[in-house]
This record gives C-alpha cells, sequence and structure tokens, in this order.
C-alpha cells in the first residue's frame, strides 16, 4: 500500500512511494507526529539520479524487517535535496562538521524539534567495509533515545548552538582588485592537473564556474597561462568518457584523474554550464572543438531534457536495465568489442574501437569501455567515423533509456535559457533561441506569482509547494538578462529587475553579505548561508554577477551598490580558495572591467546594423552588456539618448562611467570589445 508521498510531485519521492518505510514528507506534521510518540525522526535527503540513494532503498527501505524496525521506533521524513536545498545544506553542515564528510544519501537523526544528534550517509544492510549495518545503526539510536535521553538532548543541543554561532567573514569593506584575482589565478595553477586538465586529483568534477574566471582573466589581463588551463581542460573533457560521444552532453564526474570513467548521471546544470563555457572558449580561440560541443550540448539538453510544457528536466539516472532485467550503472552508454562487431560488422567495428578507444580489456567494468577519443589514437577519416557513429546512436537507442527526473528546478532553468540563448545567438541557432524563450515563459507562467515570488520546481506544468532560494532568483535573472541581450525584449529585463529587486529586500543581510533564504522562509535550526560554489554557481555571488549586469543595462546605483557589497566576500575567500568561489571571481572580473556597457542603434534590416549586434555578441571582454534597437527605444535604458550617427546605425561603448565616441565600423568596435 503507497504511503503518503504518494501524493508528492517530486519524482525522487514518488520513488519511495511504494517502500514498506511509512514516509512522511517534511512537514510541520511529522515532528509532531514524533513528539506525540515520544520517538526520533529518521531524515532521509537524496535525489532521483544518485546511485547511493537507490541502492539503499532496495537495500533498506524496500525490506521488510528493516522497514518495520523503522516505523516502530521512528518518524521517518524523506526530502529530494533539489526541492529543498535549504534542509540539505542545513543539515549537510551539521554531517560535515561531525563527521568531516558528507554526501548522499544523508542520513541524520533529529529531536522532534528537528535538533540533530546522530550523521551518516548511506549505510549497508549488514555490516561491510568496516560501516554498521543500518539496522545496527537504527537499534543503536533508539537505545540511545530510550536509555540516555538527557545526552542525546545535550548533543543536539550544542551542535544546534554550533551551527547557529558559525559566521562569515565577508572581506571587510572593498572589492576583490587587482590582487585577488592575480593569487586566485596562481591558486588555481597550483592546483591545475597538467597532465590530464582540471583541478585536483580524483574523483575529478568539471569546473565550469573556474573555467568561467579563467576565461574572463584572460580576456581582461592577456593572461596566456589562464587560457591554456581553461581550453585544455576543456578538450581533455570533450575528448574523455565524461562527454558523451554519440549524443552530446556531459556526465556528473569522472571517478579517474583523466575523465576516462564518469559517473553516468547527466545534470541539468551541468550541461547547462559547460555549453556556455564552450561557447565562450570559442569567442576567445574560435577552436572548432569549442564550437562542435557547444552545438551537441545544447542539442542534448532540447532533446533529452525538454519537457512537453517547454522547460527542462533536472538529470538523467546514471542507472538503466543491461538487458537481463537488472538496472545497471553506465549499462545505456558502454560497449564491448563484441557490440561494436554486431551493430557495425568487423571492418568498422575495429575502426571503431580505435577511435573511442574500446579495449577487449575495457575501460569500465565487465570488459566494457566509455567511448572517448584518445589523443593518441591518430586522426580518423571523418567520412566514415560519421556514419559509424550515427549507426551506433540509432543502436544505443534500442537499449532501455535512463530514467529522467521530470521535475523543472527554476534556478537550473534559469542556467539553461541563458546557455541556449547565448548559443543560439552566437552559432545563428535561432531554433535555440527559441527553446530558451519557451522555458523562459514557463518560468513566469507557472513559477512567478503576481508579486514576482518564485516556486522552486514545478511538474507536469504544475507548481510545487516550495519557496524560491537564493539561487532560483539569481539564476533565472541571469537567464532573463541573457534572453534581453538576445532577443532585444526588453520585456526580460523587466522580469529580470522583479526578481533582483525581491533579492535586495528579502535575501539581504549586513555588510553586503546574502541569505540563501528569504527573510520569510521556513525557520530552520540555521539560516543557510553559504558563498561557495558547488555543482552550481552559489546563489550569493550569482545574484552578485546578476545584480552587476542589471545595473550595467538601467545604470541603477542600488543594484551595483548590492553586488559590489556582495563581492566583498571574494575578496576574503578567492586568493585563498578560488576552486570554490569561481562565479564570484567571474563576476570579479566583470566588474574590474566595467562592466562594458554596449547599446547598437539603428533599424532591424540595416546590414551595417546587423554586423554592429554581431561585433557586439562576440565581445569577449568580462560580463559586457548588450542592448540593441531603434534610437530612443523604450525597451531598453541603454538606447536612450542614443542617436544615429549621419542618419546610420552606431554602436555606443560605455564603462566606468565613462562613454567613448560612437562607432558606425564593426572593426572599429571590435577594437573596444
Amino acid at each position: 500500500m503507497p504511503n503518503r508521498l504518494a501524493h508528492e510531485t517530486s519524482p525522487y519521492l514518488l520513488q519511495h512511494a511504494d517502500n514498506p518505510v511509512d514516509w512522511w514528507p517534511w512537514s510541520a506534521e511529522a515532528f509532531e507526529e514524533a513528539r506525540r510518540r515520544n520517538v526520533p525522526v529518521l531524515l532521509s535527503v537524496g535525489y532521483s539520479s544518485c546511485h547511493w540513494c537507490h541502492v539503499m532503498a532496495h537495500e533498506s527501505f524496500e525490506d521488510d524487517a528493516i522497514a518495520a524496525l523503522v516505523n516502530e521506533h521512528f518518524v521517518a521524513v524523506k526530502v529530494d535535496r533539489e526541492e529543498r536545498p535549504d534542509i540539505d545544506a542545513v543539515y549537510m553542515e551539521a554531517v560535515q562538521a561531525a563527521t568531516g564528510q558528507g554526501g548522499w544519501p544523508m542520513t541524520v537523526f533529529l529531536t522532534p524539534d528537528a535538533a540533530p544528534f546522530y550523521f551518516g550517509t548511506y549505510f549497508p544492510p549488514e555490516p561491510r567495509h568496516g560501516m554498521p549495518s543500518f539496522p545496527e545503526v537504527l537499534v543503536g539510536v533508539k537505545d540511545a533515545w530510550a536509555d540516555r535521553r538527557d545526552e542525546v538532548g545535550e548533543v543536539a543541543d550544542r551542535i544546534v548552538k554550533d551551527l547557529a554561532g558559525r559566521s562569515l567573514a565577508y572581506g571587510g569593506d572593498g572589492v576583490p582588485g587587482e590582487e585577488e584575482l592575480a593569487q586566485a589565478l596562481l591558486g588555481l595553477t597550483r592546483e591545475y592537473d597538467a597532465t590530464h586538465g582540471g583541478f585536483g586529483g580524483a574523483p575529478k568534477f568539471p569546473p565550469s564556474m573556474a573555467l568561467e574566471f579563467l576565461l574572463r582573466h584572460h580576456a581582461r589581463t592577456g593572461a596566456e597561462g589562464a587560457l591554456q588551463m581553461a581550453a585544455d581542460t576543456c578538450e581533455a573533457m570533450a575528448r574523455g568518457g565524461i562527454y558523451d560521444q554519440l549524443g552530446g552532453g556531459f556526465a556528473r564526474y569522472a571517478v579517474d584523474r583523466a575523465w576516462v570513467v564518469p559517473h553516468f548521471e547527466k545534470m541539468l546544470y551541468d550541461n547547462a554550464l559547460l555549453c556556455r563555457v564552450y561557447a565562450h572558449l570559442w569567442k576567445a580561440t574560435g577552436s572548432d572543438l569549442a564550437r562542435r560541443v557547444a552545438l551537441e550540448t545544447a542539442d542534448f539538453l532540447v532533446r533529452e531534457l525538454r519537457t512537453p510544457e517547454g522547460g527542462f528536466a533536472s538529470a538523467l539516472d546514471a542507472d538503466s536495465d543491461d538487458g537481463t532485467g537488472k538496472h545497471v550503472e553506465g549499462a545505456y552508454y558502454a560497449w564491448t568489442p563484441a557490440q561494436l562487431t554486431e551493430v557495425l560488422g568487423a571492418e568498422d567495428a575495429a575502426l571503431a574501437a580505435a577511435h573511442y578507444g574500446v579495449t577487449e580489456a575495457g575501460t569500465f567494468e565487465h570488459g566494457s569501455s566509455v567511448l572517448q577519443l584518445p589523443r593518441d589514437a591518430g586522426v580518423a577519416d571523418a567520412g566514415r567515423i560519421a556514419p559509424i557513429a550515427a549507426r551506433l546512436l540509432a543502436a544505443r537507442e534500442e537499449r532501455e533509456r535512463p530514467g529522467r527526473d521530470d521535475k523543472v528546478v527554476a534556478a537550473w532553468n534559469g542556467l539553461a535559457i541563458a546557455a541556449l540563448a547565448e548559443t543560439g545567438a552566437l552559432f545563428d541557432r535561432p531554433d535555440l533561441v527559441e527553446r530558451a524563450t519557451e522555458a523562459a515563459d514557463l518560468l513566469v507562467r507557472v513559477h512567478m506569482d503576481e508579486t514576482a515570488r518564485l516556486t522552486r520546481t514545478s511538474k507536469d506544468g504544475r507548481a510545487g509547494t516550495n519557496a524560491g532560494v537564493l539561487e532560483d532568483y539569481a539564476d533565472v535573472a541571469e537567464g532573463f538578462l541573457a534572453l534581453a541581450a538576445v532577443t532585444g525584449e526588453g520585456t526580460w529585463l523587466e522580469f529580470a529587475g522583479f526578481l533582483l529587486d525581491l533579492v535586495l529586500d528579502r535575501f539581504t543581510a549586513e555588510g553586503g553579505a546574502l541569505y540563501d533564504t528569504a527573510h520569510d522562509a521556513e525557520t530552520l535550526i540555521r539560516r543557510p548561508q553559504d558563498p561557495t560554489d558547488n555543482a552550481t554557481p552559489s546563489g550569493w555571488t550569482a545574484a552578485a554577477g546578476a545584480l552587476l549586469s542589471y545595473a550595467g543595462q538601467t545604470g541603477s546605483e542600488a543594484h551595483r551598490a548590492a553586488a559590489e557589497g556582495a563581492l566583498g566576500v571574494v575578496k576574503a575567500l578567492g586568493p585563498r580558495a578560488p576552486r570554490f568561489i569561481g562565479w564570484g571571481l567571474a563576476v570579479s572580473e566583470a566588474l574590474l572591467d566595467g562592466p562594458r556597457e554596449i547599446a547598437v542603434v539603428g533599424a532591424p534590416g540595416d546590414e551595417t546594423f546587423r554586423e554592429l549586434r554581431r561585433t557586439a555578441l562576440l565581445a569577449t571582454a568580462p560580463g559586457a552588456v548588450l542592448a540593441f534597437g531603434a534610437p530612443d527605444s523604450e525597451e531598453f535604458p541603454l538606447l536612450r539618448d542614443r542617436p544615429l550617427v549621419a542618419g546610420g546605425s552606431a554602436a555606443y561603448v560605455c564603462r566606468h562611467f565613462t562613454c567613448d565616441a560612437p562607432v558606425t565600423d564593426p572593426d572599429a568596435l571590435r577594437r573596444k570589445l
């Protein structure tokens, strides 16, 4: 019989609706039930494409005996971290403080007042690799609750006080300058993997935000080392198994240093961020590889993640049926030499194996290989490889597809809108701009209320119940600003302004700091506040970037001052931890550069107007903002008081509150940008 999760919209919660565990969604009623029964709360946090979440669910939450133990002695609460990042952040901070590590599934035991007192991540059904079994943990916590209640209460009180007492050093007055950004570059250089690209060792995650910083730093300063690290990392990822060589799009991370074997889940946010990175790399270098990967990734987003309502789904699962009825990680993507031969015949299979690095021993599990483009494989005949790739892709389509998490997350759709709008504009793909516009329309229709407050998620065109957090407001505003710049439709600038006004009103703290949740959000044991990037830009620095761009478009001093205040934290953290505040560093590059404000005026059909606009779109100046349209158009403040020159189209460039003389020659504009 289904439990209470059957009424939820989250695909992750629905995956647990038929568990014998009597799950509750996060709610006041669940904690009231724990008080009534005088039992602790078992909080389990995960997400739908999390491999080990599935493993623990299958081993423990689907087991009748373990479920009976949970139901008798606990109130079990299941949370989708993608729907409630605030809950996840607060308790993950506690887990990391107590154990030195974190991850998902996250398993936390709470008092009925939501105070944590015992932590873990994945627990196996029987003792394994030095880990206690989940039943042992349940019995231990049950006994401690019954026999040592005072001790449990003291631990919970101490943890809550410790979390509440944590504060961030915001860097004092002032914004990061040349010195801090140079130190950040030096820090990244020290951690750079010169052999394989990227930073640090295994597992290795796509460093999207740090790459944006490196590209912007090169654009502003000409530092060749910054560009080289970005270009080499992008090439290594694009050649590696982390990139889907047949269908486009990136997996979540690589389990090794060389990007060979991915953790196969594909997330909307990674692909949106990387699509934009490769498009920006193309602007900087003209690289054919960058252009190809940007477009293939954009096409992957539209083909694989677009929902019937026009938004973008959150993720594709890592696991799928391997053909025997067993769900196996990577089954959809990996190939053996025998499978290649079955599809292609012996001769083409041999070419494909050499081209994609498929070996008899295998690069993955059970003799299978993840397709990659090894550097030492030599140059294959492109005319032969293209039809081979098409045949392999068609054969792969016959396999059971990985599951898809169809919920639409506002923040991640904002990132996708920005990526598709810019990629479509740069590569003359109006269909991609149209897809971005449709996703933006969905966010306005379904996720925004009449006061411009955002709901974090929707599914099947129906808004969820969870309030948007800071990253939702920031990333959706970022998407709307990008869409305004490439379409010339001022409505999107206006919507971005509504969202950013709410950031100023509801998310700000003293000294320029920002909170992750609104002033009137649900009260948790701590109000989350984190300026560091995770898999996505932190809400804090994403807001700084959107505020800065909006100020560039409108001249709003309040929004620019808020952006500068928020960047104080980058002054403190940038030199010390550049890998973890990459987006803040990228925004700081834009601030140091101006950002440049570009207004292009003219008639839409005029060839000079078209060329000036195209030149402005190709600008590499960090964070440059663009408005184009008729002179004195009401759509964009940047177009006011910008007349034609000698009756013809013209471009105006301003930075640091100073404007250059207008130009009518695209080459002259290019030199300014």
